[in-house]
């Protein structure tokens, strides 16, 4: 998400950077082309003109001029106005009433509304510890209420009954006894769409809303068609009392126009993004991290969090005693290109590091990729149990049978085994060095100054300690 403005802004911000000292015309024109960048990126021109008067106000001020690093503080208060329009703080649904808390779900046909349904029911389950059920209102699509029993079977969580012919009023009451008798802590409305937004749509929300007085009114958008998704929720918000939005096909929308103008001009803060296809690519919104990832200063929060998400403890302790000894043989390379996996990958992973912007853009140049990943898993899994615990046996007419085996080149094989060979190298250089402690001391404890809001560059690691990644790629120190 966010690529193109991105890309886009980093390029203006690069020139600001390698300058010692700037003056109000050099601000006064990288403001400009902040501005163009926003609205190439689809936000709303209300939005761009009060983003760029509160930024270029605030740049041409005497402490940024005579400021010792005035490109940085230029990008600090980008960041800053940024955080602002997107919303400030995170917005938590708002569950603590008298159970069961209702959620309802309202928005156009083919926003993605039931499959959100079914996420953030997945989501309350698994991470908020709440007893969910979900129910279905959309009486006039085809299977909708069908469908919403099937995810819930799929995520575990439970559906009211269908009974055929009720209407969507009725089903609601229907829903909260039985959310009642039974303990539930949250009800999740699923209403119906429309192809665009009409008087009966409307007319439907309201007497759903009224019988049911949800705590949280949620409005479903796709965020890829930007200016559209705004429209939509300001002629929602006309007419049903909204408490926040869910941007759908956040993954696909390079440009992110929906995202910077929604909270200005509807006044509803975005609640989650979707991420993707599967059942659990379902994020709340943190306005500094979007903002983060849009200049580049990464997202280092949301990854630490997917990692304690996905991150086996006992694996990961067993692995640290292996590495605390200078160990790390082919199982462990496998082990970490899995865990890769299960954390979205090598693209999703470079996204959310500090500075990894042009390291991305030379990944994808180099054809480096998780199809590049998958196929390194296949040449270690056509290694025997041994020749993984000792690479070093590995002679000509074993490299050849293994490349048969993958599918690959031996010339791949022997890149993985070389890239091997300087992670080991470096597990031996960092037990010399004092082990894992001492690359913990190099982070000095505390955040990595040098970028604004205290999200720098990584600190240089020593010489030969970042290895070689397959297709030539190298991270540059």
């Amino acid at each position: 998400m966010f690529e193109s403005l991105s890309e886009r802004l980093s390029s203006v911000f690069d020139k600001l950077r390698g300058r010692g000292a700037l003056n109000e015309l050099e601000v006064r024109a990288a403001m400009r082309e902040v501005r163009i960048a926003l609205l190439e990126a689809d936000v709303a021109l209300p939005v761009v003109k009060d983003f760029v008067d509160r930024a270029t106000e605030r740049a041409v001020g005497a402490e940024v001029l005579k400021s010792v690093t005035p490109g940085q503080q230029v990008v600090k208060i980008v960041n800053d106005c940024l955080v602002e329009t997107l919303g400030g703080e995170n917005a938590e649904l708002e569950l603590g009433v008298t159970p069961p808390a209702v959620v309802m779900m309202v928005g156009l046909q083919g926003s993605g509304k039931t499959t959100t349904t079914a996420k953030l029911a997945k989501l309350l389950k698994e991470k908020r510890g709440k007893k969910v059920m979900m129910a279905s209102l959309d009486v006039n699509r085809p299977a909708a209420q069908e469908q919403l029993k099937v995810l819930g079977e799929q995520v575990g969580v439970a559906t009211l009954p269908i009974i055929a012919g009720q209407q969507p009023v009725d089903i609601a009451n229907r829903a909260l006894q039985a959310a009642k008798l039974q303990g539930f802590d949250v009800l999740m409305l699923d209403t119906a769409g429309r192809l665009h937004v009409d008087q009966a749509l409307m007319a439907e929300m309201k007497a759903v809303s009224q019988a049911s007085m949800p705590a949280e009114t949620l409005l479903v958008v796709d965020a890829l068609t930007g200016q559209d998704a705004v429209n939509v929720a300001e002629n929602f918000g006309r007419e049903v009392p909204l408490s926040g939005v869910v941007l759908t096909r956040m993954d696909g929308d390079a440009r992110g126009g929906a995202a910077l103008s929604m909270r200005f001009i509807t006044g509803k803060p975005i609640k989650f993004v979707g991420t993707g296809e599967k059942i659990d690519a379902l994020e709340a919104f943190h306005p500094e991290r979007a903002a983060g990832r849009i200049l580049g200063m990464g997202d280092v929060v949301s990854l630490v969090e997917r990692a304690a998400e996905t991150i086996d403890v006992a694996e990961a302790e067993a692995m640290a005693a292996k590495l605390a000894k200078g160990k790390f043989d082919m199982t462990d390379l496998l082990a970490q290109f899995r865990q890769m996996k299960k954390m979205g990958g090598l693209g999703a992973l470079a996204k959310m590091l500090p500075g990894m912007a042009k390291a991305e853009q030379a990944m994808a140049a180099g054809k480096v990729n998780d199809k590049s990943v998958a196929r390194l898993e296949a040449i270690i899994l056509s290694m025997t149990p041994k020749e993984r615990a000792k690479p070093e046996i590995l002679n000509a007419r074993r490299k050849i049978r293994i490349a048969k085996g993958s599918g690959v080149t031996v010339q791949e094989v022997n890149k993985l085994l070389k890239m091997h060979a300087d992670m080991e190298t470096a597990m031996k250089r960092l037990k010399k060095m004092g082990g894992l402690g001492a690359l913990a001391g190099m982070f000095g404890g505390g955040g990595m100054p040098g970028m604004p809001g205290g999200a720098g560059e990584m600190p240089a690691l020593p010489p030969g300690m970042m290895p070689k990644l397959p297709g030539g790629f190298k991270f540059k120190r």
